[in-house]
């Protein structure tokens, strides 16, 4: 099959008639939906399938917009994001432009800045009150059409995002929780996965010193005080909904991302398991 341009492949229930998230799709993409349809001459392509089953077809399609559903729900919220400290700051811009290319290819990297602008633009317009709502609504919205493990991944994405320029302001950990609340997810989700270490190409482990001991604690959501039972049921709760297994139907680069998330932590139990001796 043909590639499509990541954004003309079809969006689903992104586009479904009445919503939030079809309205901003409608406002930010525009005219791209249109070219994604046609080659480099202007002809309409319609030689994506030839050859291909109706069941692969439909395959094929299902998987696309789960993609674009993600990566659509992704630059909404990243937005809210990148912009919870008035600043929209080149790091983080550079690393959703890093993420886009990484997962989408180049041609995603100009269309995500011009959704993004948009994005913006309709922030100052309309004010922030007005646009949080707008968010809350969308996180609603994901929330009926997204599994619990594909929104702790959308998540996980969103503080990577407020990490990137090497600190996460008090504005980005208020509006992170404000997402995870009406995403379903939790405030201590949000503090777990803010005590991850990682870069961009792959997420770095801490050491084993004792002075790590409290980070690790935190990543499971425990206290230092909690019993050997309790350590155990965290850990096994955070692997059951963080494991990568759980959203590989996004595709493999998503996937892979969940698994260095998940590697953290089990780092993280078998720190903890080690200096209790368990």
């Amino acid at each position: 099959m043909t590639k499509r341009k990541w954004i003309g492949a079809a969006l689903g229930w992104i586009l479904s008639g009445g919503n939030i998230l079809g309205a901003l799709a409608g406002y930010c993409i525009g005219s791209l939906l249109a070219d994604a349809a046609k080659g480099a001459d202007g002809k309409v392509n319609n030689s994506g399938y030839d050859g291909e089953s109706s069941a692969e077809n439909y395959r094929e399609t299902s998987f696309e917009e789960m993609r674009n559903s993600f990566l659509f729900s992704l630059l909404v919220l990243s937005s809210y994001v990148i912009k919870a400290d008035s600043k929209v700051m080149h790091s983080e811009m550079e690393y959703v432009r890093k993420f886009l290319r990484y997962n989408f290819g180049d041609e995603a990297v100009l269309q995500g800045e011009i959704i993004l602008k948009r994005l913006f633009e309709k922030m100052d317009n309309e004010g922030m009150l007005a646009f949080k709502n707008v968010i809350h609504r969308s996180c609603m919205e994901i929330s009926f059409n997204m599994s619990e493990e594909q929104r702790l991944q959308l998540l996980d994405y969103l503080i990577m995002i407020a990490k990137a320029d090497g600190m996460v302001s008090f504005q980005e950990v208020e509006v992170l929780k404000d997402i995870a609340l009406h995403l379903h997810l939790s405030v201590q989700d949000v503090e777990s996965m803010l005590n991850m270490g990682y870069s961009y190409e792959g997420r770095q482990k801490y050491s084993s010193s004792k002075a790590n001991i409290n980070v690790y604690y935190k990543i499971l959501g425990i206290s230092p005080s909690a019993t050997d039972k309790e350590v155990k049921d965290a850990y096994r709760k955070m692997a059951l909904r963080h494991h990568p297994d759980r959203v590989a139907s996004l595709g493999e680069d998503i996937r892979k991302a969940a698994e260095a998330k998940f590697q953290e932590i089990n780092a993280a139990k078998e720190a903890i398991y080690k200096a209790r001796n368990i």
